[in-house]
């Protein structure tokens, strides 16, 4: 049975079972294009605050805007009040919101000081009231993400799986690591397994998949799929790579031409959502992921920060462009 395969969630039917995990900061709308168009079957916003939406806070419904080259697109959101959770799914939809991804894995402090995030892990009756009320307020399938447990000894995930399953919740995403390890060290491949083996419903694994290695691994745990973030940072063809990869066809990789390339088209889908100088201020925050291991990096990192137009961007990465092919 082929690794790579079209998948569904709920109602929706997805060309392929690699996604793009969401990244707070990363997974805008310019990078979920570049996702979408690189292989992905389904990206995933940003999360969004749904007491943001509840208090239509401007920069929240902005984050809300989806672009017709990405879908399908499943817009995560997170909270710890099953109303304001519900109605903000409500409003992603009307967005244009393929699927709704409830956060129940973030383990940074903030989140978890807001009783969000992993810290609803701790109280599965009111993550199960959340995902009843997201699922009753909204048509389009729902979808969670959850960790193992809190530390690497406990095992929560897959009573946490069958709870949701029998709430309704069409899939689940697994990120391998316990909360307490944040996003550092090896996955718990036996926590995916475990899982995936708990539940009818798709389960995704998620983390530290750089290549089609890691991503074998997860899926032959029975995993459905696989959710790549930070291996996707700057080399958003990664679906395509893998795919090819597992797929038994040889994949070219994406040089340090290819991904300029993929850094310049970036930037002008941002200039073309936010203007130019916003646009390109916005991306600071990823030029070093970009141009990590180029040579003379550290300078054009360093220079790329004062940049105001496109025209001077293009001026300081030609340096790094060239023939480029990242099919198959």
């Amino acid at each position: 049975m082929p690794l790579i395969k079209e998948l569904n969630i709920g109602s929706l039917k997805l060309k392929s079972n690699l996604f793009l995990a969401p990244m707070a900061g990363i997974t805008s709308q310019a990078f979920r294009v570049l996702a979408s168009e690189g292989g992905a079957g389904l990206v995933v916003t940003e999360m969004i605050s749904a007491d943001s939406i509840r208090y239509a806070n401007r920069k929240s419904f902005k984050m809300l805007e989806l672009s017709p080259a990405e879908h399908p697109v499943a817009v995560q959101l997170f909270g710890a009040e099953p109303a304001a959770l519900g109605l903000a799914a409500r409003a992603a939809v009307e967005a244009g919101a393929d699927a709704i991804d409830i956060n129940a894995g973030c383990p940074v402090k903030k989140i978890l000081r807001s009783g969000s995030g992993a810290a609803l892990m701790k109280k599965p009756l009111l993550l199960a009231e959340i995902a009843r009320t997201v699922r009753k307020c909204v048509k389009v399938p729902v979808m969670i993400k959850f960790r193992p447990g809190w530390t690497e000894k406990e095992l929560l995930s897959p009573e946490l799986a069958k709870m949701m399953e029998e709430e309704g919740v069409s899939a689940i995403t697994l990120h391998g690591r316990s909360v307490s390890s944040m996003h550092c060290g090896p996955i718990n491949l036996e926590a995916l397994r475990l899982t995936a083996a708990a539940v009818k419903i798709p389960v995704i694994g998620n983390g530290g998949v750089n290549g089609p290695a890691e991503a074998r691994a997860i899926l032959e745990t029975g995993c459905a799929g696989v959710a790549i973030g930070r291996g996707a940072v700057h080399n958003p063809a990664i679906f395509r790579e893998i795919a090819c990869d597992l797929g038994g066809l040889a994949a070219r990789r994406l040089d340090s031409g290819g991904r300029i390339k993929l850094f310049l088209r970036f930037l002008e889908l941002n200039a073309g959502l936010y203007g130019e100088e916003r646009g390109l201020a916005s991306a600071r925050k990823l030029v070093g992921y970009w141009l990590k291991g180029l040579p003379g990096s550290a300078a054009a990192r360093s220079a790329f920060m004062s940049l105001k137009t496109l025209k001077e961007a293009r001026a300081l990465l030609i340096q790094y462009t060239g023939e480029a092919d990242s099919d198959c």
